[in-house]
């Protein structure tokens, strides 16, 4: 049965690297202490508006910054700043290293102009002048770096044409039909789409929308659409339809949860996977529960672990790692353990 159509939804561009909060601090964290300098006896509440943070997180990243500073943690090799007095001031007595602004190695500034480079030719409805703009001023700032990224070629790994076509969609709503490459089923398949999202993760692009062909959010990598069309038809999303990110690895799988009991030799998979949560158990092992885009993956995995990972949720994925257990001994004429 067809899902229930909503009110047209505007699809968007979404930055999966903004995702990481760890990182989002450490930046603020950076800028905070050279920003104080500069601005001698702000109150918390002005400085919480200017990092566009609540006042307790700000207070948080005070307190944070005075137990920081050079090896050896001596009460004069740290950073110290006052701010608990009843005025409500901040004031930045010892920034240690960190009083001035940090500025990009020639490295640095390279690999930031490549990046946005290649961000430029993501299709989406970012701002693409504001795209040019920062460029041209990184560019003129970073002098001989500007002329070494000049040198680097940046192209999207993605068939020619298809690229203006998603982008296209996304930018006036419309539905787009995908012929898709499934390299796991070795298939090619027609999609009819409406879009969510494009996303940009490790150097690929993907295309998040809702499939009509299997009813369900789907996530397409752009260097395996062979061809894309825009139909003369508006998107027109299910509701509650939202882009699909992990908020650590940026890219989160499409399909239903599993429930996974991990032996602690083989935990390392934990790692490599998008996560909804992780219980220790008594006996060292872990209970993982993560979504399964693909139960042909899942049970590829489990034999290369073997029985180092054990599916408990869904039955029939565990039933399906047996039979695929069975069917490997079989080859060499044993029987699966635990039966005659």
């Amino acid at each position: 049965m067809s899902p229930a159509k909503a009110k047209p939804v505007k699809a968007r561009q979404v930055d999966a690297g903004a995702a990481n909060r760890s990182a989002a601090r450490l930046s603020r964290l950076l800028d905070l202490v050279p920003w104080l300098v500069a601005h001698d006896g702000v109150t918390i509440a002005e400085a919480a508006a200017h990092f566009g943070v609540s006042e307790k997180q700000l207070q948080d990243d005070l307190w944070l910054l005075i137990v920081t500073g050079l090896p050896g943690h001596q009460p004069d090799q740290l950073v110290d700043i006052q701010f608990w007095d009843e005025t409500g001031h901040v004031h930045v007595l010892d920034p240690q290293t960190i009083g001035r602004p940090m500025r990009l190695s020639p490295d640095e500034a390279m690999a930031l102009l490549v990046a946005l480079r290649y961000l430029a030719q993501v299709p989406g409805d970012h701002d693409r002048a504001a795209l040019q703009s920062v460029m041209a001023k990184l560019e003129a700032a970073a002098g001989e770096a500007a002329a070494g990224a000049a040198q680097v070629t940046v192209a999207l790994d993605v068939p020619e044409g298809v690229a203006d076509t998603v982008e296209r969609a996304v930018r006036e709503n419309r539905v787009v039909r995908l012929r898709y490459l499934s390299p796991a089923r070795d298939e090619v398949t027609d999609r009819d789409v409406d879009p969510i999202a494009v996303l940009a993760v490790e150097g690929r692009t993907y295309l998040q929308g809702w499939c009509r062909l299997a009813e369900e959010r789907r996530t397409f990598r752009l260097d395996r659409v062979l061809s894309a069309e825009v139909l003369d038809e508006a998107a027109a999303l299910p509701a509650g339809a939202q882009p699909s990110l992990d908020s650590d690895r940026g890219l989160r799988p499409d399909g239903p949860p599993a429930v996974l009991e991990v032996e602690p030799a083989a935990q390392w998979v934990v790692d490599q996977m998008a996560v909804d949560s992780v219980e220790e158990l008594p006996d060292g092992r872990l209970r993982i529960t993560a979504p399964v885009s693909d139960p042909r993956w899942a049970v590829r995995l489990a034999l290369r672990l073997g029985g180092a990972l054990r599916v408990v949720e869904p039955p029939e994925l565990a039933e399906a790692v047996r039979a695929a257990a069975a069917e490997a001994l079989a080859g060499y004429g044993e029987p699966l353990p635990g039966r005659d």
